[in-house]
């Protein structure tokens, strides 16, 4: 990254070159964003720090919310991705969809990673037993990539193990991955396990029992109006953006103000609180709100906006906006009366669609 900005820096005239500079920093970093945070799951997981949630989750949604992502990752190489229609006999459940949701990407990031241009990834996944509400599910992904060899699939599960020199190098992996995914399954009290051959690809197969949400209700679909909806852009949202880093607040206000959003800003905390007492009531929309500040944290700083003694203090959207992505830390942005956790680096898709949920 410092490399190619050097390299920018001495073709300061090249617009051309500007751009493949650009270009090649935005994918260094996606590879050290992926390190950093597989390097701190991994050290979550191995000292017993993970808490996995007990919360409602649709599987449905879930899996093709992962589809929709793989297939944009696939595309670029002319992966072709497969996929059994996922029609689940209990589809609502009770679980931790964070943890589900990383370990199935990981498997299925690894499916196009390790493929080999215009092959194809089969995924399917189905409910295979169902007894005192509880239902098992199989996860299936299978790949035409580089498999593995017998001799290294005895160690495809430690941390750091790759059998490619290149691997690095080539396909941007970290050897953290199945480390993950391995004890994320075994903390869920499922099951995994693969085959493969050298050169043809990998195929793995995965185990959950979760128990089955009896209180879940089926959605309403949505209206023309609401579809229409989906497709605007966030003109006229009013947003207290809360962020004690200068580069950070600058690039938040940049993509929050390319969607139409007016942005009000608090330096900390503190100021948050201070300048939403200062509003009318109404008059902001929803508050985008940094965990770690000085003077007064986020959590503090929720907590005595919740506490306010005027009609919109409990009402008002607040998302935690924090690079702590783990699920205990999105469980105390809950307890003080946050209503989501978005993690940094910010994600403007994300964004806007959490916003929309709370912001008709």
């Amino acid at each position: 990254i410092r490399g190619m900005v050097e390299i920018g820096d001495h073709y300061a005239d090249d617009m051309a070159k500007q751009a493949e500079c650009r270009r090649k920093i935005w994918d260094a970093s996606g590879f050290l964003l992926e390190l950093v945070n597989e390097v701190l799951d991994m050290g979550k997981l191995e000292s017993g720090e993970v808490v996995l949630e007990h919360r409602p989750f649709n599987m449905v949604k879930l899996l093709t919310g992962l589809q929709d992502v793989l297939e944009k990752q696939a595309a670029g190489r002319g992966i072709r991705i497969l996929c059994d229609d996922i029609d689940l006999p209990h589809p609502d459940l009770i679980g931790s969809p964070i943890h589900v949701k990383r370990l199935m990407m990981n498997i299925m990031s690894n499916a196009v990673k390790y493929n080999k241009d215009n092959g194809s990834i089969v995924l399917a996944c189905r409910e295979i037993a169902y007894e005192d509400n509880v239902a098992t599910f199989e996860f299936v992904c299978a790949d035409t990539g580089i498999g593995m060899s017998q001799e290294f699939q005895q160690h495809a599960f430690e941390p750091f193990a790759q059998e490619a020199a290149n691997a690095r190098t080539s396909y941007a992996g970290t050897g953290l991955g199945l480390a993950i995914v391995k004890e994320l399954v075994e903390r869920m009290g499922g099951s995994i396990s693969f085959t493969s051959r050298l050169g043809e690809g990998t195929t793995f197969r995965i185990q959950l029992s979760f128990r089955v949400d009896p209180s879940a209700q089926e959605d309403e679909a949505p209206t023309e109006a609401q579809t229409v909806q989906e497709h605007n852009r966030l003109q006229g949202i009013r947003l207290l953006l809360v962020e004690d880093n200068e580069l950070n607040m600058e690039i938040a206000q940049f993509l929050l103000e390319g969607e139409g959003v007016t942005v009000m800003k608090a330096w900390n905390g503190q100021a948050a609180v201070e300048k939403f007492a200062s509003m009318a009531p109404g008059s902001c929309d929803v508050i985008l709100m940094d965990v770690m500040m000085p003077v007064l944290n986020g959590l503090d700083a929720t907590k005595a906006i919740r506490a306010m003694d005027r009609p919109d203090a409990k009402t008002i959207p607040i998302f935690a906006m924090t690079a702590n992505a783990f699920a205990d830390d999105e469980e105390r942005s809950r307890e003080v009366g946050m209503n989501e956790h978005i993690t940094k680096p910010l994600n403007i898709d994300q964004i806007v669609a959490t916003i929309k949920k709370y912001c008709k």
